[in-house]
């Protein structure tokens, strides 16, 4: 037995009657973007997530992107960002002329370390990008206290975390706009790519959803320079199809979390850490070891398929060849170290246990 990495049929396949379903009334409908499926899954997730509007998207980068864009930040402007974030939060930043100013993690949860923000903010600074990586809500307090005094934006990078929650409110609720991927791997994935904004803020959305239209506000008016960047009827569909399971199928990951976090016993190995179980929807269940890659050849001969969040920090990638010789040890230390194992509504107790067992052997 293979205990895949995340097993995307027996994900979906819970759903094909619902989907066809779907389908057919799109195809019987014969309206493919932004129609009846696209409103109402935006209606869907917008009440889901606590927010007063959603926008859907092409896909997660669009929608940061599209959030920087719609606040009309620009050269010169500075976003404060997370080192070890995945590279499409720096690329959004970037793709705007803005600069992303890197701070180091909390050790503990791995996002951004809020004690250390302030000490980043300039004159410049026009927001802080709250990255709710591997699926655990940033505590946001300190931030919102920053936000205020010093009259910066909070956007919110969501992509790996629907439905994580911070003191009663879910991601998607806890700045002043948010951007969300549903690729297929994630929590709540589409079939293909999609993403979306969410937001409280009534003239935000209705330029972001005029941006992501060719900048246009009705047909053939066009207010802004703006991009095609647009959920599909199909993707929206089974997002909406979907979106009722979404809190059972993060309650089994947290299951499997819990099982993890209690029985998985070898010194080699840190384990990932929560301040609050509501935080957590465990997108990815992060470990950390010096033998990280002696590990994973390890799990891959016993039947366990393991992938790395992520090899190499954004600052040291060839894209980014001007930061390369920028230094951020704790970032550079979990990109060294982590390995992601399997976490996933579909996984067996026979599953989850081979994968402690095999860990523990290592």
């Amino acid at each position: 037995m293979t205990v895949k990495f995340l097993d995307l049929h027996k994900v979906n396949e819970r759903f094909r009657a619902q989907f066809d379903a779907r389908f057919k009334q799109i195809l019987d409908d014969g309206w493919y973007i932004r129609g009846k499926q696209d409103a109402l899954f935006e209606k869907n997730f917008a009440a889901y997530v606590g927010s007063k509007y959603c926008v859907g998207v092409a896909n997660g980068l669009d929608a940061l992107n599209l959030i920087i864009k719609a606040y009309g930040f620009g050269p010169g402007d500075e976003i404060i960002v997370p080192a070890n974030t995945y590279i499409a939060s720096i690329l959004a930043i970037t793709q705007n002329g803005c600069t992303p100013v890197l701070v180091e993690p909390d050790m503990q949860t791995y996002n951004i370390n809020p004690d250390l923000i302030e000490s980043q903010i300039t004159p410049r600074t026009k927001a802080v990008m709250a990255v709710h990586l591997y699926g655990q809500a940033v505590p946001m307090q300190k931030i919102w206290e920053l936000a205020e005094k010093h009259h910066f934006k909070v956007i919110e990078d969501a992509a790996q975390a629907h439905g994580a929650m911070y003191r009663g409110r879910r991601t998607g609720n806890l700045g002043d706009a948010a951007g969300f991927s549903f690729y297929p791997g994630k929590n709540l994935g589409c079939l293909g790519d999609g993403g979306c904004v969410t937001t409280n803020d009534e003239a935000l959305a209705a330029k972001i959803r005029a941006l992501a239209n060719y900048g246009s506000d009705r047909k053939y008016h066009n207010l802004y320079k703006g991009v095609n960047s647009r959920l599909d009827e199909i993707q929206a569909a089974v997002l909406d199809v979907k979106l009722p399971y979404l809190d059972a199928d993060n309650a089994r990951r947290r299951e499997i979390a819990a099982f993890y976090l209690k029985n998985i016993k070898n010194p080699l190995i840190t384990l990932p850490q929560t301040y609050d179980e509501a935080a957590h929807v465990w997108h990815i269940f992060a470990v950390q070891t010096p033998k990280r890659d002696e590990l994973q050849a390890y799990l891959k001969e016993r039947g366990v398929e393991t992938l790395i969040h992520y090899p190499t920090p954004p600052h040291k990638q060839p894209a980014y060849e001007e930061w390369n010789a920028l230094s951020y040890p704790l970032s550079e230390r979990i990109h060294r170290e982590e390995l992601s194992l399997p976490i996933s509504p579909v996984m067996t107790d026979e599953e989850v246990q081979k994968v402690v067992e095999a860990v523990n052997a290592f």
